[in-house]
């Protein structure tokens, strides 16, 4: 039934799909091993979280593989639903932005009104923070908190700045090079922007590893930590997104008119470099420049 009326419209009829409800079962079995090995429950904890870790990732790549096949073999991706998916993915890059506003806006709300009283009364229960100098909790109105030693913008962080704002480069090279049907170009373009991804990813870590501050006890670690770290699992998942459209590539997926898994992996490797943008301007220069502020007024 649902063949013959596909017939007859533009619109995709989804055949019946297991991977909802296994994928649901899955993630509930995930949820309680996090949660019973994070309270010691029981010994097994960790093995039902993992259990349910693989459900979920098994449940994602069959679901995005039935994706694939339909678009790819049976034709079900007329441009009516592509034009629909890409509203879809429109507003999930939306949700995602207002995602990193919560952080951008929990970092501002502290760095711009350090004296308020909620900030004090917070240092006043938890204390500065690991390598908080003594009695820098009864300063008011500095940030970065006196005893925090920021990042220098102007050496990793600029260098990641690089690799990223080339990384933008190269997805953009490789969509080009598909829709002029280079089937190489496409390749080599992706090979290089997942390597870049790759290598912004490494950076980080070092960066993180050489840290002078703790992402416990003071809300400039917890607030740099969440926004650079939530935008370090992005640039991962954006890379394993582009390292599956180049294994599409070399199996012959994708055509100049019909590419939509690549578009939307570029839209959101774009996605990725404007965050960075914000996050380096206002986490990382803005930041060191305030400490240095601070520092040569104290």
């Amino acid at each position: 039934m649902a063949t013959a009326q596909g017939k007859q419209h533009d619109y995709h009829l989804v055949d019946p799909s297991p991977w909802p409800a296994v994928g649901s079962l899955s993630a509930f079995i995930m949820a309680v091993g996090a949660i019973a090995w994070m309270h010691h429950m029981f010994s097994a904890a960790p093995i039902v979280f993992g259990v349910g870790t693989v459900g979920v990732l098994y449940t994602m790549a069959s679901w995005w593989g039935d994706v694939i096949k339909e678009a790819q073999y049976k034709g079900d991706h007329t441009r009516v639903v592509q034009l629909h998916h890409r509203y879809g993915m429109i507003l999930f890059i939306a949700s995602e932005v207002m995602f990193f506003v919560a952080w951008f806006w929990a970092y501002f709300n502290a760095a711009l009104f350090p004296a308020d009283a909620v900030h004090a009364t917070r240092d006043a229960v938890f204390g500065c923070g690991l390598g908080t100098q003594a009695g820098a909790c009864a300063v008011p109105g500095t940030w970065p908190p006196k005893g925090i030693e920021t990042f220098d913008p102007w050496h990793l962080p600029l260098l990641n700045t690089l690799i990223l704002l080339t990384s933008g480069t190269t997805v953009t090279w490789a969509h080009h090079a598909l829709l002029e049907n280079d089937r190489q170009g496409l390749k080599y373009g992706l090979i290089l922007t997942v390597v870049l991804g790759a290598l912004f990813t490494c950076v980080q870590a070092y960066e993180y590893s050489h840290a002078a501050f703790s992402f416990a006890g003071n809300v400039y670690g917890a607030t740099f930590f969440m926004a650079t770290g939530f935008h370090g699992f992005h640039v991962l998942v954006g890379t394993i997104f582009l390292l599956v459209c180049l294994f599409r590539a070399y199996a012959g997926h994708f055509t100049p008119k019909q590419h939509l898994g690549f578009e939307f992996a570029a839209w959101y490797w774009h996605f990725v470099d404007v965050v960075w943008l914000f996050l380096f301007l206002c986490i990382y220069v803005w930041g060191h420049g305030a400490e240095a502020m601070a520092h040569g007024a104290h």
